[in-house]
């Protein structure tokens, strides 16, 4: 009985992934995995409520001497969601201390992050966790001597921006001690900073007029990909939308009778429905029309490897990157963002209506994007013209 369940369920699954568009390659290989799969549940006389654990996925690694099983995690993954089983093949993870993992939950659920950021963080602090248990010290006897040292011993070797990061999410898990469970005496998260770096008192980088003619002369559309990334730089510089926002556009969003793009999940929670310029409406057409694979996703941007799924926000930087690179320029992405902002300013925007379409939280996020633009005030006050 076993054995005919599991390999209707290894057939279905097998169906599934080319309907997907899984390489034949791909299939043939997870096939003959799965058979030998179900060989050995039938061997082992494994009942159906056990053979998607991770005792019986080791046992069946350590027997075939295998390191990677995808195949097996992957249906698993698809009788979860067809509610065949009760969970998904579970990743082996050493569990924290409680109130790490209450950290940890509430993060999640006040935060509502990506599951990727949640395992970054649980990565820290099982660090730091091992740093306090080797000094034997508790968590309310913590000093900032104590964390400087392990900042220091964990990101030695990354990158600054890395550090950053690690910083903030100590700095949270901190403050959750102090502000929400009263174990720490003193707040130590605003002690918890990098050395000074005196280079972000310049002003934010933005795009000149020339530049951003330069960047939109070079843009190409004689590739699918490049028409994705003509539609993908028009709603960063057009419409100052972080590439979160742009890799998570669907296209019940976009209203093209309206020129109206509805953006449900901002930063901060702050849903709104912003104007789309007609140049953008034509941009996103294009990309519809011409280059979106079909998928049953509804995402707007899709990879155009199959099964053709959605892009991440790291592949909206990369590709935006390369496109200004291309063209010259020496500038991020974020860039686009900053150009925006300023636009809006130099056309009379009042620094409200801009933290309303950058979708900020507070006005002081804002303010780091603008200053005072240079070309503005010659031809006021000089008459001339750069």
């Amino acid at each position: 009985m076993i054995d005919k369940q599991l390999k209707q369920a290894i057939s279905d699954y097998l169906l599934w992934l080319a309907s997907e568009g899984y390489s034949p390659r791909t299939c043939e290989g997870y096939r003959q995995l799965l058979n030998n799969f179900r060989l050995f549940i039938t061997r082992k006389s494994i009942p159906w409520d056990e053979i998607f654990t991770l005792d019986t996925l080791k046992a069946f690694k350590k027997e075939k001497n295998l390191k990677y099983v995808p195949a097996l995690r992957g249906l698993s993954r698809y009788l979860f969601e067809q509610k065949k089983i009760s969970q998904p093949i579970q990743r082996q993870r050493v569990p924290l201390p409680e109130i790490y993992e209450q950290y940890l939950l509430y993060y999640e659920k006040s935060r509502e992050v990506h599951h990727g950021q949640i395992v970054s963080i649980r990565r820290l602090l099982s660090a730091f966790n091992d740093h306090l248990e080797g000094l034997e010290i508790n968590l309310p006897n913590i000093k900032i001597e104590h964390i400087d040292s392990f900042l220091a011993n964990f990101t030695v070797n990354f990158a600054s921006g890395t550090c950053r990061l690690c910083r903030s999410f100590l700095r949270g898990f901190l403050k959750y001690l102090y502000q929400e469970r009263k174990i720490l005496p003193k707040d130590l998260a605003p002690l918890v900073v990098g050395a000074p770096l005196f280079a972000q008192a310049k002003p934010p980088k933005f795009l000149r007029g020339q530049e951003v003619q330069k960047l939109f002369s070079t843009l190409k559309l004689s590739t699918p990909t490049h028409i994705r990334t003509y539609a993908m730089v028009h709603l960063a510089y057009y419409m100052g939308l972080r590439s979160k926002e742009i890799s998570e556009i669907r296209l019940e969003d976009i209203c093209f009778k309206k020129k109206e793009l509805t953006l449900r999940e901002r930063k901060g929670n702050n849903p709104t429905i912003l104007p789309v310029p007609g140049k953008s409406i034509k941009a996103i057409a294009a990309y519809v029309l011409n280059a979106r694979p079909k998928s049953h996703y509804r995402n707007l941007f899709l990879s155009f490897k199959s099964p053709y799924k959605p892009i991440s926000p790291g592949t909206v930087i990369h590709y935006i990157s390369k496109a200004i690179k291309h063209s010259g320029l020496f500038s991020s992405p974020y860039s686009l963002r900053h150009t925006y902002a300023q636009s809006l300013l130099i056309t009379g925007a009042t620094i409200y209506e801009i933290k309303e379409m950058l979708g900020h939280q507070n006005i002081q996020s804002t303010q780091r994007y603008l200053h005072i633009d240079i070309e503005l005030m010659r031809k006021v006050l000089f008459d001339e013209e750069l």
